[in-house]
């Protein structure tokens, strides 16, 4: 009998969260196959067998766990269970004649232990039936069908439930009007650790925020002229968040204060640009990074962020690929936000806030016209980072997003033929 200890997965990290099982209690498992899901404060991370064996389960789903801790043990003096015993055992119960019936009772024991509120027949689907004049109603108020819940004969709906639903828009079929009902759970590791470095910026920085904005017409033009041929010849999607980690890393090597850090009593400077990009995943905010992206090309720059964005949906993200980073991008736009104050994301110095592209009225050469804008915002350490260059730094980045031909030499291609 073995024993599977959680791992040390990093110098600041003492106890992780058991999420959940992978294999159950009693189960043979081969040697590195993965067993259980474990979650520190900053990522999610699985625990393989070190050893082929009957796998004895140590701790339970949801346990708190320090580094070193038994999770689980395996005997690896037990032998691999044959298929053909194990399919042997599974037809069993065909075989010797015996009825099917008391496994098939058990459902409505379950049933009357623990009541289901039922949605009606067609509640949620599309070819809901229901009376002319209720039909009618539905179609003159434009009623969504998923919000009436039918009280006719077979499901049907009738004049009645219509109108309740005008009456309490809103309401969720299946839950009870005016309800209170309240529901308390554990905060996970990573949300407590995101909680305690947001209040810790807010804390231990002199934050300040800057804004601007930026026309986006021209890159977007640009993206609608080659989205297809870039798409065939790299394989990616052209996004913005390549423009926009191009103008950042441009600008920050232009002004090398936003790309620095405060330790201590000294100020850490960076000639290269590492760019976390904040992503919302299903179990709180991560912010992965892209390593050196002022070397990076525009389709390279794409697929790294496809590549980290997709880890982080499926909780895969390493700890390598969390840590370091100089500056962060966050795009509040894809969320429908108009203008944000973004915080800083310890201990880098800046971060720059993207947000919603939309339709707006400016004035072009003393001519109202309808440009595609976006707000930007910089909200940087006012310790190591002055007004004129925090300013100076977004004008960068809105100009270069203004001129994206200026993404390939970092100026005017005019200027860069002429060296001037």
């Amino acid at each position: 009998m073995i024993d599977i200890k959680v791992p040390a997965i990093g110098e600041s990290i003492s106890e992780v969260t058991l999420v959940k099982w992978l294999k159950n209690d009693g189960e043979y498992v081969d040697r590195d196959e993965v067993i259980a899901e474990l979650e520190s404060e900053k990522a999610t991370f699985e625990v393989n067998a070190e050893k082929a064996g009957i796998l004895k389960t140590v701790g339970k789903e949801g346990d708190t766990l320090k580094i070193g801790d038994v999770v689980a043990r395996v005997d690896e003096s037990a032998a691999k269970p044959e298929k053909a015993a194990a399919e042997k055992v599974e037809k069993a119960p065909a075989s010797n004649g015996a009825p099917p019936g008391p496994k098939k009772e058990a459902a409505p024991e379950f049933i009357t232990k623990h009541p289901v509120v039922q949605e009606p027949a067609g509640h949620a689907a599309a070819d809901i039936k229901a009376t002319p004049v209720a039909a009618a109603i539905i179609t003159d108020k434009k009623v969504d069908k998923g919000s009436i819940i039918p009280s006719g004969a077979n499901g049907k709906i009738v004049k009645h439930d219509v109108l309740e639903a005008l009456s309490n828009p809103g309401r969720v079929p299946g839950k009870t009007l005016f309800g209170r009902d309240e529901n308390r759970v554990k905060m996970s590791n990573l949300r407590k650790t995101v909680s305690r470095r947001l209040v810790e910026a807010k804390n231990t920085t002199a934050m300040l925020t800057t804004f601007n904005e930026v026309d986006m017409t021209n890159v977007m033009a640009l993206r609608s002229k080659y989205k297809e041929k870039f798409k065939e010849k790299h394989g990616v999607n052209l996004g913005f968040m390549s423009f926009f980690t191009k103008a950042v890393c441009f600008a920050l090597q232009e002004w090398p204060a936003v790309n620095a850090y405060v330790d201590g009593d000294e100020l850490i400077y960076h000639d290269y640009c590492d760019i976390s990009i904040a992503v919302s995943a299903p179990k709180g905010l991560v912010v992965p990074v892209i390593r050196n992206a002022e070397s990076l090309s525009m389709a390279e720059i794409e697929k790294k962020v496809l590549e980290l964005a997709g880890k982080a949906r499926d909780n895969k993200l390493s700890m390598e690929e969390m840590q370091g980073g100089t500056f962060t991008i966050t795009n509040g736009g894809v969320f429908g936000s108009l203008m944000s104050t973004p915080i800083i994301n310890i201990p880098q110095s800046a971060i720059l806030g993207m947000h919603k592209i939309e339709e707006r009225a400016v004035v072009v050469n003393g001519q109202i016209v309808i440009r595609s804008m976006m707000y930007l915002a910089v909200s940087y350490d006012h310790r190591i980072i002055d007004g004129r260059e925090s300013v100076s730094f977004l004008v960068r980045v809105k100009d270069l997003l203004e001129n994206p031909d200026q993404l390939l030499f970092g100026k005017d291609p005019v200027k860069a033929l002429l060296e001037l």
